[in-house]
């Protein structure tokens, strides 16, 4: 089982729509997928057709003895620990990070033999929720949007990772920086991506997702894109992403395994 957080402190860099539209295209490709909603907005819960109201991903952070409700999903071989806006209130429940890592990191272990991917969705902070998750993920992959400040927000989500790497012993490494919503009809777009590649080289995929009507709509529907629009674009990135996903796992098998 691999433990993928996705994660940006920035917000509108597509965070949401990598968990739903990635976990789709490995679950096409015969994947069991569990997307772990813990996000307070429940944005990829609500995408994928899970529950409204729901306390699974709250007590799947904060409570080892919990067993975990996972809801099916509109997506074939997906399937989604729900989350809600009580997810809020996490600190209430947990206030330490290393205690925080250790009851996600437990709760993460008891799914090992079901799942071949697990996707953490996380809110777009680095508050306590994302930390607790980078010390418990095995891999990190950062969607950045083409805008330069987004930027910024890679830095410090890549020294966070690194600061905890140091002081709690964690085991995360970075899958990949993935550029989101890009338009190659702007300089802009091509200026930013230059500068992603330049700065991390071969950290950051191959694989482009492009800005695409279609894949703003997906979520209206309840459907990922690749059941939305099939044949469109952003399918067809995606498709990509998760052959890319795959091939650098596949390079490091024996690493970022759950213990």
């Amino acid at each position: 089982m691999r433990t993928i957080a996705v994660a940006n402190q920035k917000g509108g860099c597509s965070k949401t729509s990598t968990v739903v539209n990635l976990g789709a295209a490995l679950g096409e490709r015969g994947y069991k997928i569990l997307v772990v909603d813990l996000d307070p907005q429940a944005n990829a819960t609500y995408w994928l057709g899970g529950p409204a109201s729901s306390r699974s991903a709250l007590k799947f952070l904060s409570d080892n003895e919990a067993i975990p409700v996972i809801e099916k999903t509109s997506a074939k071989g997906v399937f989604v620990v729900a989350g809600s806006s009580e997810l809020s209130n996490y600190h209430e429940y947990v206030t330490d990070v290393y205690v925080a890592g250790t009851i996600l990191t437990e709760n993460l272990y008891k799914l090992k033999a079901n799942w071949d991917f697990v996707l953490l969705d996380t809110p777009p902070t680095l508050g306590l929720i994302t930390q607790c998750v980078l010390s418990a993920a095995g891999e990190l992959l950062v969607p950045v949007a083409m805008q330069t400040l987004s930027l910024e927000g890679v830095v410090k989500i890549i020294n966070k990772t690194r600061e905890m790497r140091e002081t709690n012993n964690t085991k995360i490494e970075i899958l990949g920086l993935l550029a989101t919503r890009f338009d190659s009809r702007t300089n802009h777009s091509k200026e930013v991506i230059k500068l992603l590649t330049d700065y991390f080289g071969s950290q950051v995929f191959d694989t482009v997702i492009r800005e695409n009507i279609r894949l703003a709509e997906a979520p209206s529907f309840k459907q990922s894109i690749l059941s939305y629009a099939s044949k469109s674009k952003a399918s067809a990135d995606f498709r990509a992403l998760a052959t890319e996903v795959i091939t650098r796992i596949d390079a490091n098998r024996d690493q970022y395994e759950v213990n």
